[in-house]
Parts: structure tokens; sequence; C-alpha cells
């Protein structure tokens, strides 16, 4: 027995409508927030890191989470 999928608009209209409930409108507003993105990560990634090498980055994610760790 296959139960037939909800249109993506509905499925999205009740899961906004149990967030804002549940979470409340303020919450459910940032928590989509992060889900919409602009400009261009790609471009945006490439200046960040064009004088990096794969070592380098690799000991800043290491340092980092240390950091994080020891909080």
């Amino acid at each position: 027995m296959s139960v037939p999928a909800m249109p993506l608009e509905e499925v999205t209209q009740r899961a906004i409508h149990i967030l804002s409930r549940e979470m409340g409108v303020a919450d459910t507003m940032r928590f989509l927030k992060q889900f919409t993105g602009a400009g261009d990560y790609t471009a945006e990634r490439e200046e960040l890191f064009a004088d990096l090498g794969l070592d380098e980055i690799l000991t800043e994610v290491k340092k980092s989470r240390s950091a994080e760790a020891a909080k």
C-alpha cells in the first residue's frame, strides 16, 4: 500500500505552521533564515582561501575544534 505524497507547497506550509506553533514566529523565522543564502559562495570561498593550502586549512580547523572543546 502506498500513500500519495503531498505537494511540496503543502508540506512547506504545514511545516511552517508546526514550527510556528511549537517554537514561536521569531524562532521559526530564525530557523528558516539559515536556509536562504545569498551571493556566490564558490567565489567567496576561493577568495577566502586563496592563500591557504590544505594543510593550513586543516590546522586551523583543528585549532578551532580544540578551542570549542575547551569551552
